[in-house]
């Protein structure tokens, strides 16, 4: 990708993200949908969040669709370009594939859905013992080969666009294989998790692994984009290393473990001020959807 393309940024507002870790984090619809224009208005193009579902309780086994359907239409209203994901909650034997991403078309029966969410790989979830050992414990974020092909498949039915996470090297090698194959004719985007000191996945938030995850995607006609969770992305000289190679951000207080208290529309300032920097103009939700299309 030309490191000319305008730079799309993700605004993840909230994610698990509670008031007393930042009181800005919105959890209503309402408020959802207020941070998400005020977030659009300052230059990004995705809107990423959750409901108040729990999302890897190992007991939770559906997400509802009001809550999206209710912070997403006054958006989509006054920004009809705007893309925007749900999360989904993750796979064991207290649910199916159907259930927990039931959500989806129901999202795109009422019109708001602009952009699918596909998780393709499993990881451990758990922090660190106070001796620096990952914690003894038992959660898991479960997708198997067969739940992301439901995802993949129920996409390009719905005939939207997708966001692909990648935590690890097996989630890059999924995704470009259903891109290669066809599977993905909406179009999308590959995210890139680097790890942090918040749990032990993900590779580092470092040039070596970022170039070892550009290796991999090769001539992937997808963008792709760098996150952050439990760390500031924009504080890591990754970010800009990513823009300085045609790459794109993903902000937000889901992410956001750095000093301080910041809003989601003042980290999504800061990136499009990184952007400026490093001579990128931030991308229209028209430029895009332009970028994330394929063929």
């Amino acid at each position: 990708m030309d490191s000319d393309f305008p730079v799309i940024i993700e605004a993840a507002v909230n994610g698990t993200t509670t008031r007393e870790r930042n009181a800005s984090v919105p959890r209503t619809p309402s408020e959802i949908a207020a941070d998400a224009l005020a977030c659009l208005a300052a230059g990004a193009t995705i809107i990423h969040n959750h409901n108040d579902d729990p999302v890897i309780d190992m007991v939770t086994a559906a997400h509802a669709a009001q809550p999206y359907i209710d912070a997403w239409r006054p958006v989509l209203q006054e920004v009809p370009g705007a893309f925007l994901y749900p999360t989904m909650t993750g796979g064991g034997p207290h649910t199916t594939v159907a259930k927990r991403y039931g959500h989806i078309p129901e999202l795109a029966a009422a019109g708001v859905l602009t952009m699918g969410i596909v998780d393709p790989g499993s990881v451990n979830i758990g922090g660190f013992d106070a001796d620096g050992s990952p914690a003894p414990n038992e959660t898991v974020y479960l997708n198997s080969s067969a739940d992301s092909r439901h995802m993949v498949d129920t996409c390009a039915s719905l005939e939207v666009p997708i966001n692909f996470s990648v935590f690890d090297g097996s989630f890059m090698r999924a995704s470009l294989a259903y891109v290669a194959s066809g599977r993905v004719p909406h179009g999308g985007l590959i995210k890139i998790f680097f790890g942090s000191d918040w749990a032990p996945f993900g590779l580092p938030a470092t040039e070596a692994a970022l170039l070892a995850y550009l290796d991999m995607l090769g001539d992937c006609p997808l963008p792709w984009s760098v996150a952050l969770p439990g760390g500031d992305l924009l504080d890591r000289p990754v970010a800009r290393l990513a823009l300085e190679r045609g790459g794109h951000l993903r902000v937000g207080l889901e992410d956001y473990a750095g000093p301080g208290e910041p809003t989601n529309v003042e980290l999504v300032e800061r990136a499009v001020a990184l952007a400026k920097d490093v001579g990128r103009p931030v991308a229209t939700p028209g430029q895009a959807a332009e970028q994330m299309r394929v063929g």
